[in-house]
């Protein structure tokens, strides 16, 4: 029986990378709806959960998509109450890629070493990938500061990870050089999880500082999240610290996001958001 995917987008137009991804991780088919309405979902999944019954169910699965996480999260709520006891398939969320890479972000940075009672910061941290890979930080055990240019948004940012969650997370505001090298004060790790083209950690900063360890930036587009590195770089190490640039942590990401399309096909009831693909993850790498 045919793998059918369900790829359920928020943008008008679905997205030929997660089309792609999800024929290289091995679906047969791939259904594409583009500007999905809440209101929508119901049909379209029941679509395809009264097709196929008992085991059968697993063969199709569902993937949401777009590039606003938060309208993301509301179709997969949507998703969710289409199901009704065993009756149901397996979906992911990865709106704009923010489960994967925060995943694979973090995956890195503990590559290495043990997270756990270290000070860590997520630079600029407010957005999808920044909340979630802060969010798994501290599920590692780290104390991570979270930060925005202001500090209301950081503190609403840390709010939503708390109730969403249950993980503590410390809000302060980095809005220029000074206050950068403020925060990194004791710091053992630092990921800049910004827009792209804006430099976030001098190279005269992270260069000399004395507790830094680990680096990772998620942005490709000069100028870099930490001056003087590469987007290629893959745990290079650097005057004794290991640094992680966004094609190194891509490269992981499209793995992830690859074997997480391919476990929806195992069960029928599985649902792939951040904490479970980070599970998938470290399963990949252990």
């Amino acid at each position: 029986m045919r793998k059918i995917l369900l790829q359920l987008d928020s943008d008008r137009l679905p997205s030929v990378f997660d089309a792609v991804t999800a024929y290289d991780a091995g679906v047969d088919r791939l259904l594409q709806y583009g500007g999905v309405e809440p209101g929508a979902v119901q049909g379209l999944v029941h679509g395809a959960m009264f097709t196929r019954g008992g085991e059968e169910l697993k063969n199709s699965a569902v993937f949401i998509g777009g590039t606003d996480v938060s309208e993301g999260e509301v179709l997969l709520e949507k998703v969710q109450e289409a199901f009704f006891g065993p009756v149901r398939v397996s979906v992911m969320l990865d709106s704009n890629g923010c489960n994967t890479t925060a995943t694979a972000a973090v995956i890195r940075m503990a590559s290495a070493g043990d997270l756990a009672g270290k000070k860590v910061v997520v630079l600029a941290g407010t957005g999808p990938v920044g909340q979630r890979a802060a969010t798994l930080l501290a599920m590692e055990g780290a104390e991570v500061v979270l930060t925005s240019r202001a500090l209301g948004r950081a503190q609403v940012a840390c709010d939503a990870i708390r109730e969403r969650s249950s993980v503590e997370v410390t809000p302060d505001a980095s809005a220029d050089a000074e206050s950068v090298r403020r925060i990194l004060d004791g710091a053992y790790g630092v990921l800049c999880t910004g827009a792209t083209g804006i430099m976030m950690v001098p190279e005269s900063i992270w260069k000399a500082h004395p507790t830094l360890q680990v680096l990772a930036d998620v942005n490709a587009v000069p100028p870099l999240g930490v001056e003087g590195t590469k987007p290629t770089w893959d745990g290079k190490e650097v005057q004794g610290k290991r640094i992680f640039g966004a094609l190194g942590i891509g490269g992981l990401k499209m793995k992830i996001h690859r074997r997480c399309v391919a476990q929806l096909f195992e069960r029928n009831d599985r649902v792939l958001d951040a904490e479970e693909v980070y599970a998938v993850a470290k399963e990949l790498v252990a």
